[in-house]
């Protein structure tokens, strides 16, 4: 019955006409892809632009079914596709990069009505996604091997890297386009074949990629893209954890659901890549460049709202020159722009629902209620939609407040004032979590001896932006595991091949 009621439905009732936004309206998909064909699911479940909460698209649900359908269909093409020429799958995803550039203003306008971004940000980002692209087309024939010594002299050993085989892919909502890209490039490149399943919040970035790695010239079954309704993505990622024929999970999202993923996982050893939560320091010592620093805190900690895992959390700045760096910092979030992200000069969107948004609300009163101060906005902005909070800052933010203790995932920096190396380090590495810190100094003994001492995956030193293809890309501690671009993220998508060769 249900499936009846939903081919009833045409395209321009299930896309809400968002197709009138695109100069390339093939772009809009709203259905999954499973080994080639676009699959319409039995269920939908409603898409929304978080800047009014207005529905945008009605996506397939995929069912279970379809789910294990897409597996089998990339495992009979890996088959073949692991087995390919490397210099092939370079030539497949220079083509993906391409197209994903000739579309560049679709794919960005996607993200901002799915994702609430800026439709600067939004460029920014399906550049930045498209980098991946060509990053791991370059990596892809220089997988290599070696020749090793034998210990005995009568034999030789060999190794080469082989693709793991089916790869799940699980991606946040916060970058809907790049966290794909960032797995996918580096899967393809390995010669692995992949099923993603995107965000509920964001599917339409992902199915927009879909339609273009078709246009690339992916093979069928090569790349699978499985949309689902929120009530369904548990049962989907346990799917992804448990089916054998799936070799490797690689998930970005909370500690907390990591952590599920990976108990899950245990039953059939796959390999994993977790990339989990972050509570990032910022740290601005007394011999910083002030200016620098402000400007790092603001791409740092205001990009996307304050919804990236490697957004600055905790602010803290040195006695001497804290006054100087709040009253500069706050000096330029008032030069910011709150509103919907397609309106022209908007900086600054909405958070992605009213969740995220009780959130920064909780983090900020229980500052209030313990003594910190707002030097500038602290209120939710009601007036410009349901989810949109003013980008706040707060003074005399203590270690016992929340906003100090939890990753608050929206536009507060807290700042919390420090006197000493050994005190900001204590403070900084107080956490369960590791994924990435900064510090400004322009003491270079300090650079590396601060660096070395945080506890976390990656530091940004004087730069407040620190994500490239080039980058290994990960953290410690509960932040996860596995690295994510650079040489290495094609690295976690192999397995080593040991020959031992007798008789030489």
């Amino acid at each position: 019955m249900l499936r009846c009621i939903h081919l009833k439905k045409s395209f321009s009732q299930r896309s809400y006409s968002l197709a009138s936004h695109l100069k390339n309206p093939d772009l809009l998909k709203v259905d999954a892809l499973i080994n080639g064909k676009w699959i319409a699911g039995d269920e939908t479940f409603t898409v929304k632009n978080p800047a009014s909460l207005e529905p945008i698209a009605e996506v397939s649900s995929t069912s279970l079914e379809d789910i294990n359908s897409a597996i089998n269909a990339a495992s009979d093409s890996f088959i073949s596709f692991g087995a390919s020429v490397p210099r092939h799958r370079a030539d497949l995803l220079t083509n993906f990069y391409e197209l994903m550039m000739e579309n560049i203003e679709d794919l960005a306008k996607l993200v901002t009505l799915e994702n609430g971004k800026p439709l600067a940000d939004a460029i920014g980002e399906v550049k930045y996604s498209a980098s991946f692209l060509k990053w791991f087309g370059e990596e892809a024939p220089r997988l290599y091997g070696d020749t090793i010594p034998s210990t005995t002299g009568s034999s030789r050993i060999l190794t080469m890297r082989q693709p793991v085989g089916v790869v799940g892919i699980l991606t946040p909502w916060n970058f809907p386009s790049a966290m794909i890209t960032r797995k996918l490039g580096a899967a393809i490149a390995a010669g692995c074949t992949a099923v993603i399943k995107p965000a509920s919040e964001t599917p339409l970035s992902a199915l927009a990629l879909g339609h273009l790695s078709q246009l690339a010239g992916f093979p069928a079954g090569v790349v699978n893209i499985v949309p689902s309704s929120p009530k369904q993505t548990a049962e989907v990622g346990k799917l992804f954890c448990t089916n054998p024929k799936i070799q490797k999970v690689s998930f970005t999202g909370s500690t907390r659901v990591g952590k599920i993923l990976v108990e899950q996982s245990s039953g059939t050893l796959k390999r994993l890549s977790m990339e989990l939560g972050g509570n990032a320091p910022f740290i601005v010592f007394e011999d910083a460049d002030i200016d620098k620093a402000v400007q790092g805190a603001m791409a740092c900690k205001f990009r996307s709202s304050g919804q990236t895992c490697v957004c600055a959390n905790r602010l803290y700045v040195h006695e001497k020159v804290y006054d100087e760096f709040a009253a500069k910092l706050v000096a330029e979030v008032k030069k910011t722009i709150l509103g919907r992200g397609l309106d022209e000069g908007v900086t600054h969107g909405p958070l992605i629902h009213k969740k995220a948004l009780e959130k920064v609300k909780e983090h900020v009163n229980d500052a209030l209620s313990k003594g910190a101060s707002i030097l500038v906005g602290g209120s939710e902005a009601s007036h410009l939609g349901p989810a949109f909070h003013e980008l706040t800052v707060l003074s005399d933010v203590t270690g016992d407040m929340l906003a100090a203790q939890e990753e608050t995932f929206g536009p507060l920096a807290p700042l919390i004032k420090f006197s000493s190396e050994d005190e900001v380090l204590k403070m900084a590495n107080n956490s369960e979590v590791g994924l990435a810190g900064y510090f400004y100094s322009q003491d270079y003994a300090r650079v590396f001896r601060v660096g070395e001492a945080l506890q976390v995956g990656m530091v940004g030193v004087n730069t407040g932006v620190i994500s490239e293809a080039a980058m290994p890309f990960g953290g410690v501690k509960e932040s996860g595991f596995g690295r994510e671009g650079s040489k290495y993220g094609v690295e976690e998508y192999t397995n080593i091949k040991t020959l031992v060769i007798g008789g030489v």
